[in-house]
Order: structure tokens, then sequence, then C-alpha cells
């Protein structure tokens, strides 16, 4: 059985007094200072002193992180729920598919909140606006070249609405089931599909907008939950998206660009709070291309009751 935190306490002694600034004078005043018969003594005796208090604090941090620390027979009995017959696995052992097993529910109508980066999201930025982005000498050179009309004319005006921007867009979003290991998530603002596959390591190969296209704007797609024990067996988690082989495309949409080899790791969080129900994603994009430094953004959205205000809309360039 392991030990208490206070019975740890007890043993080893909570000395906040070497963080106390008053501690030198009133070391003058203790008996450790009146048995000594000179200050070289006293000097000698306070160092002492200090390193025995550290050493007991050093202990005390040590034993409350053992304490934390689940023992191996709790983890095998399934303490977070993950045990035989548990939700982490059927009594045969069988792996559990995906959506059986997810520690959050994802599922539903989502409205972007647009809380950052305003004035960049909600309308077309002028050409060479772009400060919070780490561009390149390569980047900023194509960025400076926007030029929307040869998007159009390229039948390129989706270039904003693939892996790198699609979850910054002001737009709806439906999250759903595809099948029990791939989950669906479709943008109104438009009308993009991303699917995540489960537990096969790697996506299937990729679907192209069209024929002529070797990518398609939303690449491959593979997801697995991130799990964390609660008390009493609750469970908690995450969603971690990594999606790579996305045809090239735009961060921003006035023509800041991400490049076909970019990585996008993505994390979703579910918050209930105060009758609200919040998803925030947060984003990382990797792509020495045309990135000085891996680029991190979060974004936010309010869970919405049903399909109210739900618009598929084509893309623009502009």
């Amino acid at each position: 059985m392991k030990p208490s935190i206070e019975r740890v306490a007890a043993v080893y002694g909570v000395w906040g007094e070497i963080l106390d600034k008053d501690f030198p004078k009133r070391f003058q005043k203790s008996p450790f200072a009146r048995k000594s018969g000179n200050k070289q003594e006293q000097a000698m005796n306070y160092r002492n002193l200090t390193r025995r208090c550290i050493a007991q604090a050093v202990c005390l941090v040590i034993a409350l992180v053992l304490l934390a620390i689940p023992s191996p027979v709790h983890a095998q009995r399934g303490g977070g729920g993950g045990g035989r017959g548990g939700r982490g696995g059927g009594a045969d052992g069988a792996a559990q598919t995906a959506q059986a097993a997810a520690p959050v529910d994802l599922t539903g109508y989502w409205v972007a909140l647009v809380t950052e980066d305003w004035r960049w999201r909600m309308v077309t930025p002028k050409k060479g606006d772009f400060p919070s982005i780490p561009l390149n000498a390569a980047g900023r050179d194509l960025a400076n070249a926007w030029d929307p009309a040869k998007d159009e004319a390229n039948g390129d005006q989706c270039k904003s609405y693939g892996a790198g921007n699609v979850m910054r867009l002001p737009a709806r979003f439906h999250i759903t089931w595809a099948d029990p290991n791939t989950l669906k998530v479709e943008v109104d603002n438009g009308t993009q599909t991303r699917l995540f596959h489960f537990g096969t390591g790697q996506a299937p190969p990729v679907m192209t907008a069209n024929p002529a296209d070797p990518k398609n704007w939303q690449g491959n797609s593979v997801a697995t939950w991130e799990t964390a024990g609660g008390r009493g067996g609750a469970r908690g988690g995450d969603l971690k998206v990594v999606t790579t082989g996305a045809r090239p495309g735009y961060l921003q949409k006035n023509g800041v660009p991400y490049s076909g080899n970019a990585v996008f790791t993505e994390y979703f969080n579910r918050y209930d709070e105060d009758g609200w129900t919040l998803l925030v994603v947060s984003t990382l994009t990797e792509d020495p291309m045309y990135l000085q430094q891996p680029h991190i953004r979060s974004s936010h959205y309010k869970k919405l009751a049903d399909a109210t205000g739900w618009n598929p809309m084509p893309c623009t360039a502009r």
C-alpha cells in the first residue's frame, strides 16, 4: 500500500524556511548559531543546515512525484477503463474501433468563433499583409507575387481552403463518423470534406480532387486518440491528427504559401464550461520550404444544437 502524502511529508519534513528571506536573521538566534564560537563556525553551520534543507525538500518532491504515478498492478487492472472487458478492449482482447474507444465526443455541428486574427480571417487581407507568419525569403517572394486572377484562371480558387487553413475559415463544421475508424469533418465554407483515418498507421491512397491532380486539398490525415486517466476511472483526452500529402495551398487567403511537403499536426480539445461546449484546435505547421520555423495557431468553435445556418458555398480566390 502506498503511503499517504501526509505521511511522506511527516517523514521528510517541509523545510519552507530555506525560502524565507528572514531565515538568516532567525538563524543567528537559533541553537545552531548560539553553540558556535565564532562567525566562521556559524557560517559553516548555516551552509550545512541549508544543504540539509535542500536535500530533504528534494526528497519530498521525489516522493510526491512517485505518489502520482499509478502502480503497474493498477494499470494492468484497467484503472482508466481500458482493462479486460473495459472500454479499452473486449473480453477476448480484440481491439476496439476508434469510435467505440473515443474518450471524447467531437461529433455534431460547430461554428467558428473568430476570436483572434480577425482582420486576416474575416476579410481577405491585402497583398503583403502577413505579420504573424514566419515566412522565409522564398515564402515572402511567393506571397508578394499573389495574383487571385491567376488562381481563378488555373482553377485554384480553393488554395486557401486546404488542410493548412480550412480550420481557420469563418465557417460551420459538421463532424460525424463515416465508419467506425474514420471521422469525417465537413465544412460549409468552400464545401470541403476532411477524413481522419484511425488505426492503420497510414491513411488510404489519396482521393484526388480531379483526375489531373496528384494530390487533393485535404491530403492524408492519420488520427489517434490521446487519453488520460482521471479520478474514479474517468477518462479524458484529445484527438491528434497528422496530415501530409496535401496539394500546395495558402495559410492565409492573400497568398501566404505552404508546399506539398508541409506537415500539419492538429490537436482537437473539447471543453464544457458554463453551459457552453467549445472546441479548440491547435495546429502546428512544419514547412521548411516556405517557413523559417514551425508555426502554431489555435482556432475556436462553439457547438450548435442543429444544422441551422448550414450553408455550403463554393471556394473563392478573392
